[in-house]
C-alpha cells in the first residue's frame, strides 16, 4: 500500500514537472492544439485561413522572444477574444462548461444505481412462496384437484 502510494506521488510529482516546463518553454504545435481560429473555428492545427498563419507567426515570434505560454495566450485573447481557446477558462460563467458534465454523470450514476437496486430486489423471492413450486405462491386447492383430475384423465 505505501509502495502503490509513493509509486502515485512520483508520478503526480513528474507531470507537474513537465507542466511547469511546459509553462516555461512552450512549442508552436502545444498551442497550436490549444487555440482555435476565430473565422474558421477549428483548431490552430488544421485551419488554413490567412488569420491562422498570422497566429502561427505570432507565437513563433513570442516563443523566439521568451514568452511563457500563458503570456501568449493572454495577448490572443486580448487581441480577439476568448473564444479563442479551445477549452473556456476554469472560472466564472465558463465554469459551468466544466461542472455540468461532472454533474451529469453523477447524477445519472446515482440514478442508475437506484434502479440497479430497485430491480434487484424486485427479483428476490416472495417470503411466502413455495420452494418446491418454482418460487410461485402456491395454488388454490380448487385449482390443484382440477389440475390433478385432468392430468390423470391424460394418464389413462
Amino acid at each position: 500500500m505505501r509502495a502503490a502510494l509513493m509509486v502515485a506521488l512520483l508520478l503526480a510529482l513528474a507531470a507537474a514537472g513537465t507542466a511547469t516546463a511546459s509553462e516555461q518553454d512552450p512549442t508552436l504545435p502545444e498551442l497550436e492544439r490549444e487555440l482555435i481560429c476565430p473565422t474558421c473555428h477549428e483548431s490552430l492545427a488544421v485551419s488554413n485561413s490567412p488569420i491562422a498563419d498570422r497566429m502561427r507567426s505570432f507565437i513563433r515570434a513570442r516563443i523566439a522572444a521568451g514568452d511563457t505560454k500563458s503570456e501568449i495566450k493572454s495577448q490572443l485573447v486580448d487581441q480577439f477574444g476568448e473564444s479563442v481557446l479551445a477549452a473556456p477558462p476554469k472560472r466564472g460563467f465558463n465554469l459551468l462548461a466544466w461542472l455540468l458534465p461532472l454533474a451529469g454523470i453523477g447524477l445519472a450514476s446515482a440514478a442508475l444505481a437506484l434502479l440497479a437496486r430497485r430491480w434487484s430486489r424486485a427479483r428476490e423471492e416472495p417470503a411466502h412462496a413455495d420452494p418446491s413450486g418454482n418460487g410461485r405462491a402456491p395454488l388454490d386447492p380448487d385449482l390443484e384437484r382440477r389440475l390433478d383430475e385432468e392430468l390423470a384423465r391424460f394418464d389413462a
